[in-house]
């Protein structure tokens, strides 16, 4: 068979297979089983197995189960009503502050806990209710979580990051400090179009000049224990900046920071919140062990279907078509970025950046760019996919915390905040120094 329709053939396997509902490692893991035997016999079924497991087997993955350990601890505590409640006293008095409000939390809590779908949740959970209640568009309250939440892929410390850097050999450390600016101009870009959105929506300056006067009463009486939950913020925000400043400076190598920062994590969770009981610390193990495994099945799984397709030759061809394609190399950028970004619709972002960061990457640098700037835009195309259909993550993650606001509403509040980040892409092909000024003067 020509690997041209061995290719189509896995394609339309794969997709049938997701759209009847098989988890993505399964789906991934039995279209290469049923390629691989049906190419050259029962004989693939050992190098299955040994693609299988010597893929999550190296070390360099230790780093992901305790980076996601830190991020459960921080999500299994009250850190984000706390962040929450530090922004809204800061932001709440500005235009549409409460929302800002909400992106600036999402920002923050991205960086601490590394997870979309937990910065959705934490977040979302107190934001939302609180916006709809002071008058805002029900668009407007889910959108900005939606997208606020997306932000947790790319602001350090990123799993996509460590998996991209593994699969690439390239620098964890100068992967992270690429995502910093790119990450905030996002979170600028969303406060910018949630100003315009309130203002279309009702043509209100402040909620709070509407709100009622026990809300008014409610939020001055409050001003104290928000303090009081800053100050409880702070030392996680200290534990990832020392992280960051391990990496940078040499210290310490990824897992081995990883593995200090989940301790420090855990531990600060149970003396600032008080989570001395069982309960709390199961649930963090558990969503910990969950999370972990399901990313190393799509690792391995990924691992598996990569060399399926180098087995059929298909990569090679798909390779070799895009190199010899003539045209100028910022043509070939847009050629990839679209593949990104409807592989970002359908797959979830460990998944593709497992299966096409190698094969993308001899490309990337043939064709003169920067892989460390690749990355962040290959992040953010991925975090377009987390806020459309059909997989959207974080949309569905809104729509179970307010099931009252329809996925639709959540939805068209979302897509301006996709265009926001496609702006954000077009931005760093214009001036690739957003992405790559920080690293080069950090690290050289």
């Amino acid at each position: 068979m020509d690997p041209v329709t061995a290719g189509i053939l896995v394609a339309i396997g794969l997709i049938v297979l997701m759209a009847i509902g098989t988890p993505i490692a399964f789906a991934l893991g039995g279209i290469s089983l049923i390629a691989l035997v049906a190419d050259r016999g029962l004989v693939e079924l050992t190098y299955f197995g040994e693609t299988f497991f010597d893929r999550i087997a190296e070390f360099g993955f230790v780093a992901i189960p305790m980076f996601i350990m830190m991020g459960a601890a921080v999500a299994s505590s009250p850190t984000g009503r706390d962040l929450y409640r530090s922004l809204d006293l800061w932001l709440g008095k500005l235009p549409g502050g409460l929302a800002i409000s909400n992106i600036g939390a999402c920002t923050i809590f991205s960086a601490l806990s590394g997870s979309s779908p937990a910065t959705c949740a934490a977040i979302g959970k107190m934001g939302i209710p609180e916006m709809r209640k002071r008058g805002y568009p029900d668009g407007v309250a889910a959108g900005c979580i939606a997208a606020g939440g997306t932000l947790g892929i790319l602001i350090p410390p990123s799993v996509t990051m460590i998996i991209y850097g593994i699969s690439t050999e390239t620098s964890i450390g100068r992967l992270f400090i690429a995502g910093v600016v790119p990450g905030f101009m996002l979170a600028v870009l969303f406060m910018i179009w949630t100003l315009i959105a309130c203002k279309l929506a009702g043509g209100y300056g402040n909620p709070m000049t509407i709100a009622s006067e026990s809300i008014k009463k409610t939020v001055r009486e409050n001003v104290d224990a928000n303090l009081k939950a800053l100050v409880r913020v702070l030392p996680f925000l200290g534990v990832v900046l020392g992280i960051l400043f391990a990496l940078y400076g040499g210290v310490a190598t990824p897992s081995e920071a990883a593995g200090v920062g989940a301790f420090l994590c855990l531990l600060l969770a149970i003396i600032i919140y008080r989570m001395w009981q069982l309960a709390p610390i199961k649930l963090i193990m558990r969503d910990s062990l969950r999370e972990s495994v399901m990313i190393m099945l799509i690792i391995a799984a990924a691992e598996v279907f990569a060399y399926a397709l180098s087995s059929l030759f298909i990569t090679q061809t798909v390779a070799g078509a895009i190199a010899d394609l003539e045209v100028n190399r910022w043509v070939l950028m847009g050629v990839i970025n679209v593949f990104l970004l409807v592989a970002g619709f359908f797959l979830p972002p460990v998944a593709v950046i497992v299966m096409t960061a190698p094969i993308l990457l001899p490309i990337i640098l043939a064709a003169n760019f920067d892989p460390y700037w690749f990355a962040v835009v290959l992040t953010i195309n991925l975090e377009i996919g987390l806020i459309t259909p059909p997989v959207g993550l974080n949309l569905f993650i809104i729509n179970s915390i307010a099931p009252d606001i329809s996925l639709r509403d959540v939805l068209l509040g979302s897509l301006p905040y996709a265009l926001c980040m496609v702006l954000g892409i077009l931005l760093l092909c214009l001036f690739p120094g957003i992405a790559l000024w920080l690293p080069d003067l950090i690290m050289g």
